[in-house]
C-alpha cells in the first residue's frame, strides 16, 4: 500500500498507484480471507437487491464486484478512485469477470454525482489517507449523495500497524480511532447506529444512516 509523491489534482490526500500489488497485500492483511472480508463488508452495509450504491476509494474493484452481485440486475454500482491505475485494474476485472460495474477516476471530496442519488455509500480503508479537512469534506459529500433514509458503512484501521511488520512496512499511513468516525458521520448529517471490529487486524467499522 505504496502512494505516489505525484498525487492528481484535485486532491490533497494520500493516493496509491501501485494497484498490480495492491490486491495481493490485501490478501496478505486479510489471511487469506479477501473474499469473506469482502462478503462480510456487504452484509455490514445491509445491501438488498435492487439498491443504487457507491464505492469511494474503491480501488482495484473488488469491494464494488461484490456489492454488485448483492444488489443483482435491478441494482447499480459505481465505484470512483482517485487512482487511475486503480481505475485501470478494477475495470479490467469488471470486463473479465462479466460484471456491470462502471469506475471512474475522481477525489472523495468531490464526488461526480447529483444529490440523493444513492442508497449506500461504502468507504473501506480510505478516511486514513485523508487530512481532516478533506475527511470532513469527504463526510458530506457521501451525505448529499444519499438518498433519505440511506446508509453508509465506514471501515478503517483504528490503530497504526505494527512498522516492524511486513505490512506495517508498507503502510505507513496512520488509523483512524472509530470515535472520529461517528463524529464526523454526526458533523456530517449522519446518524451512527451500528459499528464494531470487523474481526480483522485492528479494522473497525461504523454504520450510519442518513439522519431524519
Amino acid at each position: 500500500m505504496t502512494t505516489s509523491s505525484l498525487d492528481p489534482p484535485g486532491t490533497t490526500g494520500r493516493v496509491l498507484h501501485w494497484a498490480a500489488r495492491y490486491d495481493l497485500l490485501v490478501w496478505l492483511l486479510t489471511h487469506g480471507r479477501d473474499r469473506a472480508f469482502r462478503e462480510k463488508l456487504v452484509a455490514l452495509a445491509r445491501l438488498s437487491p435492487g439498491e443504487s450504491v457507491l464505492d469511494i476509494g474503491c480501488g482495484t474493484g473488488s469491494l464494488g464486484l461484490a456489492a454488485k452481485r448483492q444488489v443483482g440486475a435491478t441494482g447499480e454500482v459505481f465505484g470512483v478512485d482517485a487512482s487511475p491505475e486503480m481505475i485501470a485494474r478494477a475495470t479490467w476485472k469488471a470486463a473479465r469477470a462479466g460484471i456491470d460495474v462502471r469506475f471512474d477516476n475522481a477525489v472523495a471530496e468531490a464526488l461526480p454525482f447529483p444529490d440523493a442519488r444513492f442508497d449506500a455509500v461504502l468507504s473501506t480503508l480510505m478516511l486514513h489517507h485523508l487530512p481532516r479537512k478533506v475527511r470532513q469534506q469527504c463526510a458530506r459529500e457521501i451525505r448529499r449523495v444519499l438518498k433519505a433514509g440511506g446508509r453508509v458503512l465506514v471501515v478503517d484501521f483504528a490503530q497504526a500497524l505494527d512498522k516492524g511488520s511486513f505490512l506495517g512496512h508498507f503502510h505507513r499511513h496512520g488509523h483512524v480511532d472509530p470515535r472520529d468516525m461517528v463524529s464526523l458521520l454526526d458533523e456530517a448529517g449522519l446518524r451512527a447506529v451500528d459499528s464494531g471490529a470487523v474481526g480483522i487486524s485492528s479494522l473497525q467499522y461504523v454504520l450510519g444512516v442518513v439522519r431524519a
